[in-house]
């Protein structure tokens, strides 16, 4: 009976809400609106293509907003957009709208950009050794390969040999090498008619002999000219020599190896390096420049000066059996202290490329000649050769690089800004810089994989800002306010999700359009999940788990990217007792690294995370900022004595945890402020810092790597080659 009773009077509710005399109303759910990002497309490197985004819809109707991000690195808005590609490839192509009551979708595409065979541009020019001309020089004309990594400690072989441009049929002249032509009585030459380029590739020149058979000369030519374009005329000498084999050296093995991987990240990552030579020389007398072609960086002449006449002390000898050239060859094989020597002034200069804090001594007295002037007056700290920006950033903070090699910079001035710098450290954004979205005292900057970017703030109340890759405030005028009171760092996982480590109190994540999870907050509080407490470092890592230093206990947790605690609830005790933990990052075999006044490497396995003991060598005094190269390697800036002292330093170390800096650290003489407070590598192989009121670039020393950190992290290639 009790049985039939709860159904009677579970019929009489039931019909009672049947009937039209009810005073219940229902709020509609707001539903998501649908993304269209249309194609796929077709194009041509450097030509236009047109995006239509109007087959996306919002079900209530809503106003909807288009952001694109074109998979090279660039963005833009709109329902249809144009862009142009400048390498050839296929690229993803991502659309997300977002309908009036802040709710967004997002679509996918793919484009492929082909290449475009482009008539010859009138191209000649004069080789030179020192100031003498050079007779009978094989001239080549080669261009960057794109099915395999060339670079230091990589094999030469045919997947990263570079392609030539010339043929036989062309020129009627050719040896081991490749096809040329060999230049005149006055060391003049002409490619003019004898070669055919396509959109996209990066060129170069390469010079050998001419009497000397160690003579190699180099000069960056970039990317292929379109048709149509001014004649160009090169000098290719010493100097030029070294500006090449520093800005593409993140991609050569030696002079006729230089390649990288065909990926879009990739293409745009040796455009920017080639590009860079720009900023050394100039091409058209082979003289280092004293300031950059945008007029806001200085080069460092008398070091790029001194560099040419180390290697002018075989180029203008005999030959390889001269005293100069066995010298030369013999303090800078590959691997700096061990590997293979050179035969060629070209390779010689990438190798010390590679290898800028080696036999110091030795090559500097070879540069006793005066070929090149100004030269440098004393022996230096290192061969590292590095660009300073100024103008465009104010008392510059925490650096990130996007995916379009862009540096993007938190400015520490009120009001406060972020700046953007080309890859050759131009200033794109405004002179003071861009503003908005709650900007208030940023600590922490970091960049989704759809090139937003986030910064965390320090004043009350605490927010997290984000803005376009062109600059554009996303967030409200206040930010996203955020439940925290001193975040400490900042990392960006591979569905754009955005976590938030706080030195006072724990760990807090936000979705990309701002919302915060968990709804409480944070994960923890004083000994919270996974042993979280006053967190001051975060890290994602390739299965997208998350891992935190906590400074109270000096402890490690590791979190999955729910949220559920994976290490012990007192976190996981690596260091030695008393030891700070601090700044965290992840290279690609899995090994998580721990700066924390000295450098910790860390491997993970079988749920128990081992520490090796502290790393102090290599130049370290008082890390600021650390970085992962895509091989593996960690940069450090430190900043002993506060920011912008003159006695900071950048330090490297091989992926064993083996310094490749020396006792001093990398601090290049041409620099005033060498350390800085944070550090970003890029994917053309530079190394940027911050410092003082200004942007060090240094170039070519490291290995390139996938930029934005959270673009790795999506594709599961944290910490590697693009």
């Amino acid at each position: 009976m009790r049985l039939g009773l709860v159904v009677v009077v579970c019929l009489v509710v039931l019909l009672a809400g049947c009937g039209g005399s009810s005073n219940t109303t229902s709020t509609p759910t707001i539903q998501a609106p649908v993304a269209s990002a249309g194609g796929p497309y077709t194009g041509t490197a450097g030509t236009a293509v047109s995006f239509t985004g109007a087959g996306s819809s919002d079900p209530q109707g809503e106003t909807l907003t288009y952001a694109w991000n074109f998979g090279d690195g660039s963005t833009g808005t709109g329902v249809s957009p144009t862009h142009a590609y400048a390498a050839a490839g296929t690229y993803t192509v991502s659309l997300t709208v977002t309908n009036t009551s802040n709710l967004t979708a997002t679509a996918t595409s793919t484009v492929t950009i082909a290449v475009t065979p482009l008539s010859d541009v009138a191209l000649t020019g004069q080789v030179y050794g020192g100031a003498t001309p050079i007779v009978g020089a094989h001239v080549y004309l080669f261009a960057a390969n794109t099915t395999g990594y060339g670079g230091a400690g990589l094999a030469a072989s045919s997947s990263n040999a570079s392609v030539s441009l010339l043929s036989a049929a062309e020129t009627g002249t050719s040896d081991a090498v490749g096809a040329y032509v060999a230049t005149g009585s006055g060391g003049g030459f002409s490619l003019t008619g004898d070669y055919t380029c396509s959109s996209g590739q990066q060129l170069y020149l390469y010079a050998l002999g001419g009497g000397n058979a160690a003579a190699g000369l180099m000069a960056a030519i970039g990317s292929c000219p379109a048709s149509g374009s001014s004649a160009i005329t090169v000098t290719v000498n010493e100097v030029s020599t070294i500006a090449a084999a520093y800005s593409f050296a993140g991609f050569a093995t030696d002079a006729t190896h230089v390649s990288s991987s065909g990926t879009a990240l990739a293409q745009v990552g040796i455009a920017n390096a080639f590009a860079n030579a720009a900023n050394l020389v100039s091409l058209l007398n082979g003289t280092a420049l004293t300031t950059t072609p945008a007029g806001n960086g200085t080069v460092p002449q008398t070091e790029i000066n001194t560099l040419a006449n180390i290697l002018a002390s075989c180029v203008n000898t005999s030959g390889p059996g001269s005293n100069g050239c066995a010298l030369l060859f013999s303090n800078a094989v590959s691997g700096g202290s061990t590997g293979t020597a050179p035969t060629d002034t070209a390779t010689t200069a990438i190798n010390i490329a590679h290898n800028p804090g080696t036999n110091i001594t030795a090559l500097y007295g070879l540069a006793s000649s005066a070929v090149f002037t100004p030269k440098l007056s004393a022996q230096p700290n290192d061969w590292t050769v590095a660009l300073n920006f100024t103008g465009g950033v104010n008392i510059p903070g925490p650096i990130a690089i996007d995916g379009g090699g862009n540096a993007w910079v938190a400015n520490g001035v009120f009001p406060s800004s972020i700046s953007k710098l080309s890859s050759s450290g131009v200033a794109i954004s405004p002179s003071n810089g861009y503003t908005g979205g709650g900007l208030d005292g940023p600590t922490n900057i970091a960049i989704d994989s759809s090139g937003n970017i986030w910064l965390t703030n320090q004043y009350y109340p605490v927010s997290l800002t984000e803005f376009s890759n062109s600059g554009e405030a996303l967030s409200p005028p206040t930010g996203y306010v955020v439940n925290l009171v001193y975040p400490s760092a900042i990392a960006i996982d591979g569905s754009g999700d955005v976590w938030i480590a706080d030195a006072a109190k724990a760990l807090a994540e936000f979705s990309n359009s701002g919302v915060l999870f968990p709804p409480t907050g944070t994960y923890g509080g004083d000994q919270g999940v996974g042993g979280l407490n006053d967190c001051v470092g975060v890290a994602i890592d390739g299965s997208e788990n998350v891992w935190v230093s906590n400074s109270v206990n000096g402890t490690i947790s590791e979190l999955s990217n729910s949220g559920s605690a994976i290490s012990p609830s007192t976190g996981f005790s690596v260091l030695p007792s008393g030891t700070p933990v601090g700044s965290l990052a992840f290279d690609s075999s899995g090994n998580l690294w721990n700066l924390s006044g000295f450098l910790y490497k860390m491997h993970y396995s079988g749920g128990v995370l081992n520490s090796s003991s502290a790393i102090t060598s290599g130049g370290l005094n008082g890390p600021t900022g650390m970085s992962i190269d895509g091989s593996g390697r960690v940069w450090l800036v430190s900043s002993s004595g506060g920011i912008g002292n003159a006695v900071g330093t950048v330090s490297e170390f091989s992926n064993a945890g083996v310094a490749l800096s020396p006792s001093t650290g990398f601090n290049p003489s041409s620099l005033k402020y060498p350390g800085g407070i944070s550090i970003a590598v890029d994917g053309s192989g530079n190394v940027w810092t911050t410092t003082g009121n200004s942007v060090n670039e240094l170039i070519g020393v490291a290995t390139p790597v996938i930029t934005p950190i959270a673009a790795g992290v999506k594709n599961n290639m944290l910490g590697t080659r693009p």
